[in-house]
């Protein structure tokens, strides 16, 4: 655990120190090393296949089976070429036979199915001897892909349910017949296995954001996140914390990484925190909790959110609108939790000298031009999400002409389509591998019998059934990919909330918040670990304060399933107004009781007053507003009557 080390007293900033944070705590980031031209010929090939990604969306008509086939087909061949097959292999331009026979062998499964879709389909469940080989070799490629860009966890839980569906779950007697049906259904459909929603989904959307998210990235936007977020917050008490939380939400909009978020603007924030006078372990939660919630902010949070939309059949708009006041109050209780901490070590902010001048850098507000155009296409719903992607890209070009510190160039525009392509590697695995989970519980029937067993122990108490998804979410996302961990959970969890009278809309939110919270949540908090690389900060403390401080994740999903009026559901603009302040002083109730300072330190009553109040101000209701309301008043007197007593 060299990252850790307590040596060295200053945090080095340098790239390839980055770098190996990254690499350490981000498995996407764990690639061959290609220089000079063989890295010409790799970034040649990855924004190939956007600009394929980019044509297949917009002008393909091909069958869906053609279409995703050749999707994968090329997400193998890539990925092999991409990823080695573990860490610390670092020869340059150098790939192994194996892995050339494995990137070979993997893609022509796929274009097999690609090339030969209309016999396949015209077959119906019988196949050949060679397919059903063909089928199996292009199942383990993937799951091995699957190992070395994603990790063991989620091949795991895939080997246990595959096994499962050849032991236990398809009654068939003859072995081989079994095979023939799961490779039939994993493999060679559409409406399940590895082509079903979550790689569709991937193809049609996912892809053309991620590619948004790469040109968005080089027309120096989240630089521009930083620096506006410092003038506006910097020079409060505690400030460079405040910026860290506003840059992280902000940087949320146009990116779905916890760790990338965590190592991208921690590296300017984390220090300038130690700086002013936080703690290590303080500084890394903070950034950490914020750059999680990332994932959760509109208008594009995590890939998750497109296979939401798709699994619920809302617009992806709708997913949007009812994201907002759950996002609001998570970053607000964030912001909260880091403006009482320097209050109470009364920490400083920013110097005049330090902060970067605001009139100025209104003059770069164009770089919100693309997103801003976004979010109108997104609201408006006049136009696909895809197409508003594919505007918002046209216009992130434009822009970054007029940018002079960062201007576009065709090479740059190479660059992004290159990174465009190599993101997708991760997500599509993932979504394929998840597709193959959410298959074998479907084919199987494991999924009813798991609904009717939780429905059973939980009887008719829904807070049962949501602690135990929740236990669930948190135990699969701490090796699972939030995007692979929602799959399953939409597959498994969700139906038994939804059966339980939770509304459809808040059973997979509610999956959602608790697949991302995993990524701050001990004893693999990989977001909280790679701020405390960063920090030099104990990790296990920095994982703790991090979940203390994202504390409105935990809350919150339990509010809007209990009463989904927070998500908009079956109310009106009175009652959101209501909610909104309620919310807000609910969760500044909370916040106050974990840090324990209020208008000064609180007593241990206090504290308990103070977190009862605020959770029941969170939970929308009359009465349990006005005793919520009741209570936290109560501790505001009290703070006050003591304060003016120790003055005196």
């Amino acid at each position: 655990m060299l990252l850790f080390s307590k040596k060295k007293e200053n945090v080095s900033t340098e790239p390839m120190d980055l770098e190996s944070v990254m690499k350490k705590f981000d498995r996407e980031s764990n690639t061959r090393v290609w220089e000079g031209k063989p890295k010409i010929v790799v970034n040649c090939i990855l924004a190939a296949f956007s600009l394929f990604c980019i044509y297949v969306t917009f002008f393909a008509t091909w069958l869906d089976a053609i279409r995703l086939s050749s999707f994968v087909g090329c997400i193998m061949f890539i990925g092999y070429l991409v990823y080695p097959a573990k860490k610390g292999m670092q020869r340059a331009n150098y790939i192994p036979w194996y892995d050339i026979a494995l990137m070979l062998v993997g893609s022509a499964s796929f274009f097999y199915f690609t090339f030969d879709a209309m016999t396949i389909i015209q077959q119906g469940n019988k196949f050949e001897l060679h397919q059903i080989i063909i089928g199996v070799i292009g199942i383990l490629c993937l799951l091995e892909l699957c190992r070395r860009c994603v990790g063991m966890p989620i091949i795991i839980v895939a080997a246990v349910f595959i096994i499962y569906a050849l032991g236990w779950g398809l009654t068939n007697p003859d072995i081989l017949r079994r095979i023939e049906g799961l490779v039939g259904k994993l493999f060679y459909t559409t409406t399940s296995g590895i082509l079903s929603t979550p790689v569709n989904t991937c193809s049609k959307y996912i892809a053309i954001f991620i590619i948004f998210g790469a040109f968005l990235e080089r027309t120096g936007i989240a630089d521009f996140f930083i620096k506006i977020s410092n003038s506006v917050v910097g020079g409060f008490s505690g400030g460079p914390a405040k910026v860290a939380v506003v840059a992280s939400a902000m940087e949320g909009m146009v990116s779905g990484s916890s760790v990338a978020n965590t190592v991208g603007s921690g590296s300017v924030t984390i220090p300038l925190m130690k700086k002013t006078g936080y703690k290590p372990e303080f500084a890394a939660a903070a950034e950490a909790s914020a750059s999680t919630g990332g994932q959760i902010m509109p208008p594009i949070m995590g890939a998750a959110a497109f296979l939401m939309a798709e699994n619920i059949g809302v617009p992806y708009s709708n997913i949007v609108v009812r994201a907002i006041l759950p996002a609001a109050l998570y970053f607000l209780g964030v912001f909260i939790a880091v403006h009482l901490e320097a209050k109470k070590e009364g920490l400083r902010g920013l110097t005049k000298e330090e902060l970067p001048r605001f009139l100025p850098l209104l003059k770069q507000s164009y770089l919100l031009l693309p997103l801003i155009i976004l979010i109108a296409l997104v609201g408006s719903g006049s136009r696909s999400i895809a197409y508003a992607a594919a505007i918002a890209i046209v216009a992130t070009i434009i822009v970054g002409l007029f940018n002079k510190e960062e201007r576009i160039t065709p090479k740059r525009i190479f660059e992004a389509l290159a990174a465009g392509g190599q993101g997708m590697i991760t997500v599509a695995v993932a979504c394929g591998v998840a597709g193959i989970i959410a298959g074998t519980i479907t084919m199987t029937g494991l999924a009813n019998i798991m609904i009717n067993g939780i429905v059973a122990l939980a009887g008719d108490q829904v807070i049962i059934a949501l602690f135990l998804t929740m236990l669930c979410c948190i135990i699969l996302g701490m090796g699972v990919p939030t995007t692979a961990n929602y799959c399953i959970m939409a597959a498994t969890c969700a139906p038994i909330l939804i059966k339980m009278g939770v509304p459809d809309l808040a059973a997979h939110f509610f999956v959602f918040y608790f697949g991302i919270v995993a990524d701050l949540t001990p004893p693999v908090a990989l977001a909280a670990y790679a701020g405390a690389a960063i920090a030099q900060a104990n990790p296990m403390k920095t994982a703790f304060t991090a979940t203390k401080l994202a504390i409105g994740a935990f809350i919150v999903p339990y509010v809007f399933a209990l009463n989904p009026a927070m998500l908009f559901i079956n109310t009106n603009v009175g009652e959101v107004i209501l909610i909104c302040i309620t919310s807000v002083i609910g969760i500044f109730g909370v916040s106050a009781a974990l840090e324990g300072y209020f208008l000064h330190r609180m007593s241990w009553y206090e504290r308990i007053l103070s977190a009862v109040g605020g959770l029941l101000l969170i939970y929308p209701g009359i009465v349990t507003d006005l005793v919520g309301l009741g209570l936290v008043a109560l501790v505001l007197v009290v703070q006050l009557l003591t304060k003016k007593k120790a003055l005196a």
